[in-house]
């Protein structure tokens, strides 16, 4: 009995064992997938590309400046490219501010430029990059981030030359720059072509190192009448003459212009003291009076607006009809224009003010008037209304 016993004993012992065993298996297993779970869980703002989508439209020419600069959320940057897509517009320009990617001296966080990039790739945009807006290390201590010393040209090309080596093959096109000739965008400095043609000799030739395919945007010049002298700004068309005097052509493939109708309808016929959507055919002009008739424009901004209070703004009515007509005018009349990407799409919050009416879409992602007859104009909906 002793000896059966001390059997029954060493059994029951050896079944204890082997639970615990068992036990201590299971636990280091379901820890192994708690912590592949953690490892391959997808990022907090992370939200799938899904299916490649393609834009449809009537007029490839159709685009929109998107503002995700400061959309934080990836959903947000999905849906917006979405309702772009959705209304015909094959191209948007997107701001990539090198403040924002390079933080430090060589230290590169591409997180959020990834992201649009993404996004817009799949739902078949194309994207004109606009790069600019300098990082505190760059700069001079009490300036705005739209300062540059030409001393550190070099630095801000390298950082167009990382972009464009990173987006090979994604994004075709560059601005370098915006708007310098008003001295808000030049940081409060003298407006100065020399220093600009200056940025563009040093900026280049760094991109088109990194990637021969990019193709180069300058000028992005907003359509002002500030006089001679005027600590405002300059008048564009002597800025862009002034480009050329200074032997810039080489430098630059395409050329940027900001085409703002304010109170007049596209047709209103150009003239150097009007500020209008046609003022384009004005510096179209002077490229080919210098010799640049073979390359081609893109408006990177632009537009109407409809503040029910603003002294530059229109009705509603007007703004939809004006903003139709002046796709139609780029694809039925001007050859040499490569894309209209009117400002804006949608904002990421209200600005309380005037600029809230410059935008096809609200921030809560419901779809303007003018949303839902451009796209109605993108499929061919508006053959019979819209008058050439």
């Amino acid at each position: 009995m002793e000896r059966l016993s001390g059997g029954v004993r060493r059994l029951r012992a050896w079944m204890e064992e082997t639970r615990a065993r068992r036990w201590v298996a299971l636990a280091v297993v379901g820890l192994g997938v708690a912590i592949g779970v953690w490892v391959l869980r997808p990022p907090a703002n992370y939200v799938p590309l899904g299916p490649q989508r393609h834009v449809e439209t009537i007029n490839p020419k159709m685009g929109i400046h998107t503002r995700l600069t400061d959309e934080v959320e990836a959903w947000k940057i999905k849906r917006t490219l979405e309702m772009v897509r959705e209304m015909g517009a094959p191209w948007i320009v997107e701001y990539f501010p090198w403040a924002y990617v390079e933080q430090q001296p060589g230290r590169f966080s591409w997180n959020h430029t990834d992201l649009v990039i993404d996004h817009a790739e799949r739902q078949g945009l194309r994207v004109i990059a606009r790069l600019g807006f300098v990082p505190e290390w760059a700069r001079p201590r009490n300036t705005t981030p739209l300062y540059l010393d030409e001393e550190r040209f070099g630095d801000f090309g390298r950082y167009a030359a990382e972009f464009v080596r990173r987006y090979a093959g994604r994004v075709h096109h560059v601005i370098i720059w915006n708007e310098p000739n008003l001295a808000l965008e030049w940081g409060y400095a003298p407006v100065d072509p020399g220093k600009y043609a200056e940025m563009l000799r040093v900026v280049t030739p760094m991109i088109r190192a990194a990637n021969p395919e990019v193709r180069i945007l300058a000028g992005a010049l907003a359509p002002t009448l500030a006089p001679p002298g005027s600590p405002d700004g300059m008048n564009d068309l002597l800025y862009l003459q002034a480009l050329y005097d200074l032997g810039a052509a080489d430098y630059f493939d395409i050329l940027a212009v900001h085409a703002y109708g304010w109170v007049a309808d596209p047709d209103e016929p150009a003239h150097p003291e009007a500020v209008n959507f046609r003022r384009t055919e004005l510096l179209r002009a002077i490229m080919v009076a210098n010799g640049d008739a073979h390359k081609p424009v893109m408006i990177t901004e632009g537009g109407w607006n409809d503040h029910p209070r603003w002294t530059r703004a229109v009705r509603p009515g007007a703004r939809i009809d004006y903003t139709v007509r002046a796709y139609a005018i780029a694809l039925e009349e001007w050859p040499w224009m490569e894309a209209v990407c009117l400002w804006a799409f949608r904002y990421p919050w209200d600005t309380k003010n005037y600029q809230d009416y410059f935008t096809f879409v609200r921030t809560d992602f419901e779809p303007k008037p003018i949303y839902e007859e451009v796209q109605r104009y993108s499929r061919g909906e508006l053959a019979g209304e819209v008058q050439p």
